[in-house]
């Protein structure tokens, strides 16, 4: 930076970052009394002595002035191009006060900050963000130098700069829901993290997710990739919901950054809950507490059991392959067309129609690998099907409830089927 110069006012910043305020000193004048050559120096208004004692002492209040110019001292350095983002940045005047700082982002973001009780230092209220260029102006108050009155005055602003580093490995939370999404009232905000999270509870205090209707929302760690949240009941329809993400520059684990600052809403539709007894054969949807249909089905036979428990649609496919070979299964079944297909687990259990079995199956016995059939029609495209009937009226998020499987309760973590642990048990997952 360079040396420039105000008129009728004190010497600016200098190329060091010091302000110089000279104290002002007047000039001597010198009056000639008359032409007489050789004329005394009493004649003359000054002596040779006092002359040099007035710039002996112009000399001197010079020096004093720059021994008492303030100095700034700027965190991260000045000019950095690599600056550390993991402090909050500090402005520090080594003589007189801040009179105002202003820290701000290239995008003209500001930094909120606060001086401290001497007002020689302001300290930013968080830290700056990494990979961001910033521009720091401040000026600093000082006692008014001789001759200038009493009081003090500003000192020039000056206009410092850094620009903090970019981490190299960084990770983000992939996030269901989907944005501005509708589901039924057993979807849970799910986060899926790029990288394993070691720092949980630094992670999980940058993620909140409120409700309106107002109801309390816990986390919970399904693994050291996965976090999970949800309220001790169902959703109530009609519930607004904001994910608000503050990852940014987070460490979730050494040396690993989170990089989302972000916020996300979701929406909670009508509630519809269907319950499958496998003892019966048949499932039982009920639509905002009143029954809309009650269907034959067939679960899983003796030998590949259906998981029992509620379990949330997590997926839904008008039509998809089916193959046992990604289940674990071999070579049992491969069925390209699988009509109205909707997920229930992770490991492959599914609510689905079904036209290549007879029609006798349904509500009749159970015969499937452990998925849900519904009768349906190859295709699809038969309306009247239950199988078609009850796609069209599901969504994701929608809850069943699987009953008298014979099998153990699915475990929580496999699909979003969080709704199987005790409340107490969910909150004890919490990094909190």
């Amino acid at each position: 930076m360079g040396v420039s110069h105000l008129s009728d006012g004190p010497e600016p910043w200098s190329r060091r970052g010091v302000l110089a305020v000279l104290a002002a000193v007047p000039a001597a004048v010198l009056t000639g009394c008359g032409s007489r050559a050789g004329a005394s120096d009493a004649t003359s208004g000054t002596t040779p002595a006092a002359s040099t004692a007035a710039s002996t002492a112009t000399a001197s209040a010079s020096a004093s002035a720059t021994a008492k110019a303030p100095t700034l001292t700027l965190t991260p350095a000045d000019g950095s191009r690599n600056a550390d983002f993991t402090s909050p940045v500090k402005v520090t005047a080594s003589s007189g006060t801040l009179s105002h700082v202003r820290v701000a982002a290239s995008d003209g973001a500001a930094l909120a900050g606060s001086f401290d009780e001497s007002r020689t230092t302001w300290t930013s209220d968080r830290n700056p963000y990494s990979g961001t260029a910033y521009t720091v102006t401040a000026a600093v108050s000082v006692a008014a130098t001789a001759g200038a009155g009493t009081g003090t005055q500003d000192a020039a602003e000056q206009a410092l700069s850094f620009t903090t580093r970019t981490p190299a490995n960084t990770f983000v939370g992939r996030f269901t829901p989907e944005a501005g999404s509708t589901s039924g009232v057993g979807m849970p905000v799910s986060v899926t993290f790029t990288h394993a999270v070691t720092d949980r509870a630094a992670v999980e205090k940058a993620i909140t997710v409120t409700a309106d209707p107002q109801v309390e929302v816990v986390g919970h760690w399904f693994s050291d990739t996965r976090l999970d949240f949800r309220p001790e009941e169902y959703w109530a329809a009609g519930t607004k919901i904001t994910l608000a993400l503050r990852l940014k520059d987070v460490e979730g684990a050494s040396g690993v950054y989170g990089t989302q600052s972000k916020d996300v809403t979701f929406h909670i539709g009508r509630e519809q809950i269907s319950t499958v007894d496998l003892a019966a054969k048949t499932m039982t949807v009920r639509r905002d507490g009143r029954t809309l249909a009650t269907y034959p089905v067939s679960g899983g036979d003796a030998e590949h059991s259906t998981w029992s428990g509620i379990m949330v649609i997590s997926e839904r496919f008008e039509k998809t392959r089916m193959e046992s070979s990604t289940v674990g299964l071999g070579d049992e079944y491969d069925i390209d067309d699988v009509p109205h297909a909707q997920r229930l687990t992770t490991s492959g259990t599914f609510i689905h129609g079904n036209y290549w079995a007879s029609s006798s199956v349904f509500g009749g016995s159970n015969t499937t690998h452990g998925c849900i059939g519904l009768r349906d029609a190859k295709g699809g495209g038969d309306t009247s099907e239950p199988g078609h009937a009850f796609y069209e009226s599901s969504m994701l998020g929608d809850v069943v409830v699987v009953e008298n499987s014979g099998e153990d309760t699915v475990d929580p973590a496999n699909g979003l089927n969080g709704w199987n642990m005790l409340w107490v048990n969910w909150r004890a997952g919490s990094a909190f």
